[in-house]
């Protein structure tokens, strides 16, 4: 069975293209075409009659692009390519064993720790929210009711409003059943 001639072609350029031992000295956060661009602004040219017969549309001459200066509003974006930030963390490794200390450390170890303490966290928070009180007049009551209304939950009721509940549950009984001291 023939297999496609243009799966192949690209299978061939992809596998070629992969540094089978890439070297972090050279190889951490390689420049790319966009690191050396530099924004520029188009002048309008002076309007001559033989430059406007004479030039193509698609040509900007290089003596009316004026660079644009950058201006520095917000820090550099760091890294997170894997390979990247993982050839930057093995390169002062000087055996297998601290590569593979270095990596059971980084993928492993620092993922499962982040992870327990982030639920310990969760479950600490869900503990202090379920017996977390709604009335009184302390700025935090007003925040959790404000935080609950805001999420259209419905605000549990005080054991005050459920005992007046439960007391007119039994008196309506003891009505209908028996009648009022009224003479009904």
């Amino acid at each position: 069975m023939a297999s496609n001639p243009a799966t192949e072609i690209a299978s061939a350029i992809q596998s070629a293209s992969i540094k089978h031992h890439p070297d972090p000295a050279h190889d951490i956060n390689p420049s790319t075409a966009a690191s050396k661009k530099i924004p520029a602004e188009v002048a309008s040219p002076p309007h001559s009659r033989s430059n406007s017969l004479s030039s193509d549309v698609s040509d900007v001459p290089s003596d009316i692009i004026r660079p644009q200066p950058r201006t520095r509003s917000f820090p550099p974006i760091p890294d997170f390519r894997f390979e990247q930030s993982y050839l930057a963390s093995i390169k002062d490794a000087d055996s297998n064993w601290r590569v593979a200390f270095i990596t059971i450390r980084d993928q492993v170890f620092l993922p499962l720790t982040q992870g327990i303490l982030w639920n310990m966290v969760m479950f600490g928070w869900r503990h202090w929210n379920r017996g977390s009180k709604f009335q009184g007049r302390s700025l935090g009551s007003k925040v959790r009711k404000w935080w609950w209304g805001v999420n259209n939950w419905k605000i549990p009721e005080t054991k005050k409003e459920t005992d007046r509940k439960v007391v007119q549950k039994v008196e309506d009984f003891f009505v209908d059943r028996f009648g009022s001291s009224l003479g009904d």
